[in-house]
């Protein structure tokens, strides 16, 4: 059960979220949110969102208290078409955990450059270029959760934008 601690955000294990069109980068923290580690990579499921099933599966398999879905919104902060996807699949996620879950909030958390880092960090560490898909977006997802993880600590709050399962905004402001 996520139970906001002193500081005024859960205390334990959240995991962070990379939707793709392809992929969905899966990252978890240790249960005092100190680093975010690369978890999993799903394979999209438009048609059936089997990956969306998968994913809450992980939130209960690993007791997460808190998941934060990267908003890819563009340098200058207007909504894209990802921006509106990946704001879909947090409410997918949502009515999934709805049912099963329901004390586990989603967050949408900017993140705006992170698949650009993850990329450069694969680079420097000597990884073969073809092999960076096989695992970017968890470390983009890594990204996304360490940034919420230290803006957590440094506010000293709860951050990002509560997901409510079908109060989901519509952007006009697309690319």
């Amino acid at each position: 059960m996520s139970v906001p601690d002193v500081a005024g955000y859960p205390r334990g294990v959240k995991l962070g979220v990379d939707v793709g069109m392809a992929r969905v980068g899966v990252a978890l923290c240790d249960p005092d949110g100190v680093l975010a580690t690369p978890l999993k990579t799903l394979r999209r499921d438009l048609k059936k969102n089997s990956d969306v099933r998968d994913l809450a599966r992980l939130v209960r398999e690993h007791a997460a208290v808190q998941v934060f879905v990267g908003l890819p919104r563009a340098l200058k902060g207007h909504e894209t078409g990802s921006t509106q996807m990946a704001r879909e699949y947090a409410d997918l996620l949502a009515g999934e955990l709805r049912g099963e879950s329901p004390e586990v909030p989603v967050r949408l958390i900017d993140e705006r450059l992170t698949t650009v880092s993850a990329h450069r960090s694969l680079r420097e560490s000597g990884l073969d270029g073809r092999k960076h898909r096989l695992v970017v977006d968890q470390v983009a997802a890594a990204d996304i959760l360490q940034q919420a993880l230290d803006m957590q600590k440094s506010l000293q709050r709860d951050v990002g934008d509560a997901v409510v399962h079908g109060a989901l905004p519509v952007s006009t402001e697309l690319d």
